[in-house]
Formats: structure tokens, sequence, C-alpha cells
């Protein structure tokens, strides 16, 4: 006689039997056929190699065996559930802690905040802002909101949100406003412009889109972060490069234009989270974002 255990789904299966004192009313608990369960059980006895059901009638009945498997399996299965159970509502009040470059929290993600706890009035959602330090692994941090060219980390579940686009933005205020708003996009090619050094290769990928010499570009006023680098436009001190997100609401309202459009890089909005720990609730923001960016574009 084997001294393993036994097929979990097999002991499922019997527990659930013996608790409703019914294969068909186990089959229906356990959403599946009256003849997956009665296999079950008999995969059951043959790996204990003793009977544990016999028929009653129209019913079914215990055996000794059966009744001490019944008593063991009904303790187990009682205190699993109530473990997971435990574990749910542990994770369930756990508030989902979401890491995002600041930019993208101030200028995307703070707008759009009492839309999304209205929409998902259970999930609740802390951020943390950082620029470049902030990585899903560690503790403390649930996912991650990041553009970011693939290959994706082996090691993480990326949901693939939006392409990033990316173009030049300058503010009505700007003194070369006049004079640039009709140009050609080689007309930046003289200016000197706003940069930031978080995304060092944001113009020059762009130039090479626009199929401009990247090598003649001119590099002005630079920032350490791209908020900074969006408020001086804002502000009419240059021509910066963004996002197409993070200025939407600027665009809008006037206070910045995007006279040559956006283009797509290879780079994605994407959520990471670790494989290790999938949780329920990344997907369901995902799919929050997804339908946010789809109404931004």
């Amino acid at each position: 006689m084997s001294h393993d255990l036994p097929p979990l789904n097999a002991l499922r299966a019997f527990e659930a039997t013996a608790r409703l004192n019914s294969v068909s009313k186990a089959a229906e608990q356990l959403h599946v056929t009256h003849g997956a369960v009665s296999r079950q059980l008999k995969v059951l006895e043959e790996h204990l190699g003793v009977s544990l059901l016999i028929k009653d009638g129209r019913g079914l009945k215990l055996t000794d065996a059966g009744i001490r498997l019944r008593d063991a399996s009904g303790e187990a299965f009682e205190r699993l559930r109530t473990v997971c159970a435990e574990l749910t509502q542990s994770t369930a009040d756990a508030p989902f802690v979401l890491g995002c470059s600041g930019s993208l929290l101030a200028r995307w993600f703070i707008p759009r905040l009492g839309r999304l706890n209205t929409d998902l009035p259970d999930l609740r959602l802390h951020l943390s802002a950082g620029e470049g330090d902030l990585d899903p692994r560690r503790p403390g941090l649930d996912a991650l909101l990041v553009f970011a060219e693939p290959p994706w980390p082996a090691d993480m579940q990326v949901y693939e949100l939006a392409s990033e686009r990316i173009g030049p933005v300058m503010s009505p205020r700007f003194a070369g406003y006049e004079r640039l708003q009709n140009a050609p996009p080689a007309a930046l090619l003289g200016e000197p412009l706003l940069h930031t050094t978080s995304r060092p290769q944001a113009w020059p990928s762009w130039a090479q889109q626009s199929s401009l010499n990247t090598k003649a570009l001119k590099y002005g006023q630079g920032f350490e972060h791209l908020y900074y680098l969006l408020e001086a436009a804002v502000a009419g001190l240059g021509v910066a490069i963004a996002p197409e997100p993070l200025v939407a609401e600027d665009l809008k309202a006037g206070r910045l234009v995007a006279p040559w459009g956006f283009s797509e890089t290879p780079a994605q909005l994407a959520l990471w989270l670790p494989k290790r720990a999938a949780d329920g609730r990344a997907r369901q923001l995902a799919q929050w974002l997804k339908n946010e960016l789809r109404q931004t574009d």
C-alpha cells in the first residue's frame, strides 16, 4: 500500500461526497459531472486499497474507513478554507502599492484619481513616486507603471497598455511661438531645446523618426526630471519633448501646443508586477488604465 497522499482531486471529491452524502450534490458543488466524481472516488479507493462507500438503497453509506477519512479530510479542508479566506481577506484589505515616475503621477494619474476611485471602489490604491529607483521585486511595492522597451524581464508579468508616442511641445507664451508654429520640424534644429537627463534619448529618437540629423540638435536648458521640463515649457521657456499622455490636459487647455504631432517609439507604457506575486487587482487596474489611455487618445 502506498504511503503517499492520494491525488488532491480524489480527496476533494470524497470530502464533498461524504459531507453532502450525495455524489450528485458533490458534482454540482465542484462544478464537474456525476461521472467525474465517481471516477475520482474509485481512484481514491484504489489508492488506499479500502472501500470507503457502499450503496445503501438509493443512497450511499460510509464504511468505517470512510468515516475515519471523512472526519480527517473534513477537518483538513475546513482548515484550508479558513486559512485561504483569511489570506484572501488580508490581501483585499491591504493597499495596492503602485510605483510610477513623479511626472506620470502628477501629470496623468492624479487628475484621474477621482474616476479611478469611482470605477474601482474596492481598490485601495497607494501611489509611490520615484525616478528610476522603483522596483516591484522589492518589498513595499506591488506593481510598477513605466514607459519601457521590450523585451520584458522574465520574472515579470507585464500588461502592455499603450505604445509610447512622443513629440515636441511649446507654450503660446514662448517667444519663438509665432516663428515656429507653422514651421517644418527642421526648424527645431537651430533651436536651444529644453531637455531632461532622465530621458536623454528622447530628442534624438524623435529627430531620427522625423528624418532629421540628430547631430544637428542643439540643447538649451536641462532639467533633472520630466515634470520640471514640462513646467518650464508651460512657463514659455522653450520647446520641450514629452510622451503624449503627460501633456494631453495641457494641449486641451491650450497651455501647450504640439505643431509637429507625436511619433510612436518602440517603448510601451506597461504595468509590471512579479510573476510570483500575481494579484487579481493588477488585472483590474490594467484594464482601467487601458480604457483611460484610449480616452486620452
